[in-house]
């Protein structure tokens, strides 16, 4: 008689499962594709969402893994030397995830805008989390953040930082995802990035770029981000958005610059649950929207991607949660149809979902000349 369970009492045949800590490292990338049509386009329309929640802790266990393990082959962190870094959130889940790959003890600098399940996870991971307890006067909590990492790097001898805001590791990272999806998607002539650190956005379109040299890429960040040449406000989302300046961010590969509200991005996010079974935090709500109308102003046959950085989970008790909601005014903030449009970064402070299609460089001498005046 044939049964339809596996017997189990010769298992000589069967490779032996792998129990060294490296093999984690494999669990990272060859994340899926989804097409995303209505109520983001009409039918015959949509955008191609790479959907990076399928990494076992989001897009950033990618330059996780590979900034320490490129300053472990150049000998800048030595073994069991301690990692350093300020984090939102997901960049930490990777750096913990590279630690017990690699055997580094690692410390997170964060602040009170960290959710506390987040915490609690990197906590279960084994990193250990510091949280700073004022904004720094003029950068705010990320450069609040970084003093902090600078204490503590001064005071545990041959500890190390990836300084994931200026690292071109960072960058390099995200050859294999630019591959995945050119593999993946053939043609591409479009590519819709949040912004942060500005590692995904460079990394991504450096490669794409050379594989389609018409390559446009669309970038998304949020109201009160200086990223782009705005005033620093206080920011309710978290994941994209800066109180400082990135040097990796690829100011001359823009096309243009989307700013999205944390209302419309919620909006986005709980429309993308309910619609497509996918759906992630506020980067992913705020590229859901951008991609959405992008799908529906360009030719039908022109090819979009966009990049979807985490999943839902960590935005219970935000993006996900009614009450949270509801105090911030974040519900029923149905988006316009159409952004509304300036001509230049530094032309008026927005308020709203905002494009430009003039991109350059705040800290280069004629876009801070343009902005003092």
């Amino acid at each position: 008689m044939h049964s339809s369970f596996l017997d189990t009492s010769d298992t000589a045949h069967f490779d032996p499962l792998p129990s060294d800590r490296s093999a984690l490292a494999g669990l990272v990338g060859r994340t899926p594709l989804i097409r995303v049509t209505e109520p983001f386009a009409p039918a015959g329309r949509g955008f191609w969402a790479k959907l990076e929640g399928f990494n076992p802790g989001g897009i950033k266990d990618r330059p996780g893994l590979h900034m320490i393990e490129r300053a472990r082959s150049r000998g800048e962190l030595h073994p069991g030397a301690p990692v350093v870094e300020s984090t939102s959130g997901t960049l930490g889940l990777g750096l913990a995830l590279a630690g017990l790959v690699h055997g580094h003890p690692v410390t997170l600098v964060t602040d009170p805008g960290l959710e506390p399940s987040m915490a609690r996870l990197l906590g279960v991971y084994g990193a250990e989390v510091q949280i700073v307890e004022e904004p720094h006067p003029a950068g705010g909590w990320q450069q609040a953040r970084r003093d902090r990492v600078t204490q503590l790097l001064a005071g545990t001898p041959g500890s190390w930082c990836p300084d994931q805001y200026n690292n071109p590791d960072n960058v390099a990272a995200y050859t294999p995802l630019a591959l995945e999806l050119a593999a993946q998607m053939g043609h591409i002539d479009v590519l819709v990035c949040s912004v942060g650190t500005g590692g995904h956005s460079a990394g991504i379109s450096r490669v794409l770029r050379q594989l389609h040299p018409g390559l446009r890429l669309i970038g998304v960040d949020t109201i009160g981000s200086t990223i782009f040449g705005q005033p620093a406000r206080d920011r309710l989302m978290r994941g994209l958005g800066s109180s400082i300046y990135p040097r990796n961010v690829p100011y001359d590969h823009f096309s243009e610059v989307h700013w999205v509200p944390p209302g419309e991005a919620v909006w986005a996010a709980r429309r993308l649950a309910t619609s497509h079974y996918a759906t992630g935090g506020w980067s992913v709500g705020a590229v859901a929207l951008v991609a959405g109308w992008l799908a529906r102003t360009l030719p039908p046959a022109d090819r979009i991607a966009a990049v979807f950085p985490d999943g839902p989970q960590r935005y219970l008790t935000t993006v996900f949660d009614d009450d949270y909601c509801a105090t911030h005014g974040l519900l029923g903030a149905r988006p316009t149809p159409e952004p509304e449009v300036i001509g230049s970064l530094a032309e008026k402070e927005v308020t709203r979902w905002t494009r430009c299609s003039e991109v350059a460089d705040p800290l280069s001498r004629p876009a801070a000349e343009e902005a003092s005046q």
